[in-house]
């Protein structure tokens, strides 16, 4: 560990992974006790201010998303969700009339509610529709089943098949499930959105590190600067401690603090 950090000069995180593998080895495999182990200090991660696009950088980037992944990245923006919670929604965990979205499972294995945006409910709808066709043509092929969580197998066995399960952005192709050998529909591949708009970025000319990411983090800061309180974006993020999302205020001041700088004076 000292060698990675001292020669090596890894990041943080992959100081904590060695640690954490070092563990897992000798509690679990080795069954060896090493009380010194557990007085190592994880590695502290360097507080990094979150990359945020304004309002017409966000316009354009969605206005160069292809017409294929444009509906998720508008989704990702205008909802807050991070990328594997959209890309993971079924087709029951929206509802239209409400115009809300539940997000089920999230960091922590947390459930909550966000809004879902009324320009994004007509789109959304016609992606269901096409959704509901690719199903029927896997029923009707003897497929058709969508991957649900164990616990959830033993209790509905046949739930699986049913539409409201659907991924509501499924693949374009079947594949073979490594653990149970069924083959199935999941969901999409996060990397063709990661890539899509690592594209977008470049062909709408902006200078800042661009990824699904940051979609998340502008939806927090463009709430804040329009004025709703912390405690009501920390409910829509899903963060555990409101200080999480304090990070977000910065932009309730003009840069260093709301300090004029002297040259303005001038």
């Amino acid at each position: 560990m000292t060698y990675l950090a001292v020669e090596r000069k890894v990041a943080a995180a992959t100081q904590n992974q060695a640690r954490s593998a070092l563990l897992f080895l000798y509690k679990e495999l080795l069954a060896i006790d090493l009380p010194w182990l557990n007085d190592v200090e994880p590695a502290k991660k360097p507080k990094k201010m979150p990359v945020v696009l304004t309002e017409q950088e966000v316009q354009r980037l969605l206005a160069k998303l292809p017409e294929s992944w444009s509906l998720l990245g508008r989704l990702l923006y205008g909802t807050g969700m991070r990328l594997l919670e959209a890309l993971r929604l079924r087709v029951q965990d929206i509802d239209f009339e409400r115009c809300e979205v539940m997000i089920r499972d999230g960091k922590g294995g947390k459930d909550r509610v966000t809004m879902l945006p009324h320009t994004l409910v007509q789109p959304l709808q016609q992606q269901l529709t096409f959704v509901r066709r690719l199903h029927a043509r896997d029923l009707a092929d003897g497929y058709g089943e969508v991957w649900l969580s164990e616990s959830l197998t033993r209790k509905y066995p046949k739930a699986g098949r049913e539409w409201r399960w659907q991924y509501v952005f499924p693949s374009m192709r079947l594949s073979v499930d490594p653990a149970s050998g069924m083959t199935r529909r999941h969901h999409l591949d996060e990397k063709g959105l990661q890539r899509a708009i690592r594209q977008a970025a470049d062909d709408a000319g902006l200078t800042k590190r661009v990824t699904p990411h940051t979609l998340r983090h502008s939806f927090a800061t463009h709430l804040l600067q329009a004025g709703y309180d912390i405690r009501t974006v920390q409910e829509l993020l899903g963060h555990k401690d409101v200080q999480t999302t304090m990070i977000y205020t910065h932009v309730l001041n003009k840069g260093g603090r709301g300090v004029t700088s002297p040259l303005d004076r001038i």
